[in-house]
């Protein structure tokens, strides 16, 4: 998986690139945690258009940063979602507590 950021207006968004598995979450963890603890009230767009699959350690790493923006009175939304990484937020009872938008483009315009 590759991460690539990017600032767009008051929003940063995070692209997610390929699988999201128990050898790399770590690293979305981190860039995730660390963008909202370096800016409160930074809106945080998880773009994962390219993203097949996802594990319960992927999974992990989202709950825990949109927990974390709560805590940074922050916003972290998913856009994009394929149904690979849907159905597993479906399965989990999990998809409800992200804010998500069909893509990059309507995240940024909510």
């Amino acid at each position: 998986m590759r991460i690539q950021t990017r600032h767009v207006g008051q929003g940063v968004v995070v692209e997610l690139i390929g699988d999201v598995d128990m050898s790399n979450s770590p690293r979305l963890r981190d860039t995730l945690l660390g963008l909202l603890r370096d800016s409160t009230g930074v809106r945080i767009i998880v773009n994962m258009e390219q993203v097949n699959y996802i594990d319960s350690s992927g999974i992990a790493s989202l709950v825990e940063g949109v927990q974390a923006a709560r805590r940074f009175k922050s916003r972290l939304c998913l856009a994009g979602l394929n149904e690979g990484p849907r159905h597993v937020l479906q399965l989990t009872r999990l998809l409800d507590i992200f804010e998500v938008h069909p893509s990059e483009a309507d995240a940024l315009s909510a």
